[in-house]
């Protein structure tokens, strides 16, 4: 079954489910616009959870999904309002979804899963989620060590369920490569920032489309937890202090509330704006719907024309 037919979208485009950023306006937005919004719960309570589900259904009556970061403390809980509210789809990161996938699957629950090596996508695929995103170290926030390019196809010949790709995707040109590497979706989180819809501090949407292809780099790697951000004065110390081999503890308070910082108070200097390394593609701020539209519209002329290049001499 395809992706848009199983999660019941007319576009296969999942909008990620970016901590802080990912809530009902932009998820509403990229629903009605025929993708697949998530609820971003990084970070909620069970009642801040219900409270974003109940937002998004009076937003939108299509298909929405909430991501869940596993390696967080309250998981049950969370799942308990999920299943409450009757959310159908649910991504996942930051941990396996084996101890909760006979509560999903129970409660027919659509598990999808972001993983950044095919080793995981085995284990995800044998544990009986529905279907997969492959992301690349390209991504913005938390990243794996693989590119997209080489980890996509990769994933698609490793496993016999959906593979979604992302990371370094933010126009047509990149949904049309995903398929050709045997995708048969997106996942996208930056390009989103530079929407209208995003609920982030004009600031933040201003360092994205700033941003060019160097702009972004990759912290946290000593800790276990890579993210990649943009470049600035908080960034910079904290590779300094990462290349002196502080401790977490000084590590963790430099960083602490960073992203609340960027996304809310707009101290894009201070602060962490988790942004992938396509930023430098983001150019403009666009409505979701125009964005999505386009995309699909350029990712369709992409195909047509590949499809009347001959890659073998005469």
């Amino acid at each position: 079954m395809s992706i848009t037919k199983l999660l019941g979208i007319k576009y296969p485009i999942f909008q990620g489910g970016m901590a802080q950023i990912a809530v009902s306006p932009l998820v509403g937005a990229v629903s009605n616009a025929g993708g697949l919004g998530v609820i971003g719960s990084g970070g909620f309570t069970a009642e801040r959870l219900r409270e974003e589900i109940c937002k998004a259904k009076a937003s939108t009556n299509k298909p929405f999904a909430v991501n869940l970061m596993l390696m967080m403390n309250n998981i049950p809980e969370l799942i308990e309002v999920i299943i409450e509210e009757g959310v159908k789809i649910v991504t996942t990161g930051a941990g396996t979804p084996a101890p909760y996938m006979q509560t999903f699957k129970e409660n027919g629950i659509i598990v999808i899963p972001v993983v950044p090596s095919v080793k995981i996508a085995k284990k995800m695929e044998a544990l009986g989620v529905d279907a997969i995103v492959a992301e690349g170290t390209e991504a913005g926030g938390h990243v794996g060590e693989t590119t997209t390019m080489a980890l996509l196809p990769q994933v698609v010949s490793a496993v016999s369920i959906p593979v979604v790709g992302a990371g370094g995707i933010a126009d047509g040109r990149g949904v049309a490569a995903a398929f050709a590497l045997g995708a048969q979706g997106v996942q996208v989180g930056t390009r989103f920032l530079a929407t209208v819809e995003c609920p982030t501090h004009e600031n933040f949407k201003q360092a994205v489309i700033a941003a060019d292809d160097t702009s972004t780099t990759v912290t946290g790697r000593s800790l276990g937890g890579p993210v990649r951000s943009i470049k600035n004065s908080m960034i910079a110390e904290f590779l300094k202090l990462e290349n002196e081999n502080a401790s977490r503890e000084e590590l963790e308070k430099l960083s602490l509330g960073s992203l609340r910082k960027a996304v809310f108070e707009g101290d894009t200097e201070h602060g962490s704006v988790m942004a992938g390394q396509i930023c430098g593609m983001c150019n403009e701020i666009t409505t979701v719907e125009e964005m999505i539209t386009t995309m699909f519209e350029e990712a369709q002329a992409v195909l047509q024309n590949l499809s009347k290049i001959s890659v073998i001499g005469a």
